[in-house]
């Protein structure tokens, strides 16, 4: 099995690295740090330097990846900026940085994947039920939450472009404790990405296009 996971020098990503590797899968693992491309190595992930908000960066990878054939690709580089529980407009430089990370940080690196795909692969966004418009009940986070409802646009379309060639998914990864879910957070990392991977490994071309829960459920957009 061949593997890529964008933005996986610490929790969720490296978490799926680590256990990618453990069983044996050829992986290819980005980081934007010196020091965590050294981390991934250790763990015998092929590394490639990318930050997703650069567009050159962006643009080299798909260079260094073209006829690849990965059978599973992952998109988890994400931020989640300022934590206000109001409605307080964001400052310009926190909206421009999470957009760019969340949104148009996939749209640059997702679509060209298109030509390093295994017949039948898995796509999968790291998304978040905070982007779900359907079952939103709080208004905390709401620039993430506006960032990762439009980065589940965007999986939706590319699961469109992609249809018959791979299944492709947004995954809610579950409040997982990582530096971004903090330390009082449901569920360890381990075990949110063991969920995920099963997941990944069950799905269908049915199920292009959905948003699902870590355990598989669906989630309303």
């Amino acid at each position: 099995m061949r593997v890529i996971v964008i933005g996986a020098s610490r929790g969720i990503g490296l978490e799926f690295v680590r256990q990618y590797r453990a069983d044996g899968a050829a992986v290819t693992a980005t980081a934007r740090s010196a020091a965590g491309l050294v981390q991934l190595s250790t763990l015998g992930a092929r590394v490639l330097r990318l930050d997703v908000t650069e567009a050159a960066s962006a643009a080299a990878l798909a260079l260094q990846i073209d006829g690849a054939a990965f059978d599973v690709v992952i998109f988890n580089a994400g931020v989640f900026g300022p934590r206000e529980a109001d409605l307080a407009p964001p400052p310009q430089d926190d909206f421009d940085a999470v957009m760019r990370t969340n949104v148009l940080g996939p749209m640059r690196v997702l679509p060209p994947l298109a030509g390093a795909l295994a017949p039948g692969a898995r796509v999968a966004l790291m998304s978040s039920r905070m982007g779900s418009i359907g079952q939103r009940t709080s208004t905390s986070g709401w620039l993430y939450r506006a960032s990762k409802a439009a980065a589940n646009s965007v999986l939706k379309d590319l699961s469109i472009a992609l249809d018959g060639k791979a299944t492709c998914v947004a995954l809610h990864p579950g409040w997982v404790r990582t530096d971004m879910g903090g330390p009082g957070a449901e569920l360890p990392a381990d075990h949110s990405v063991a969920d995920m991977r099963r997941t990944l490994a069950a799905l269908t071309p049915a199920d292009n296009g959905r948003f699902l829960n870590h355990d598989g459920q669906g989630i309303d957009w």
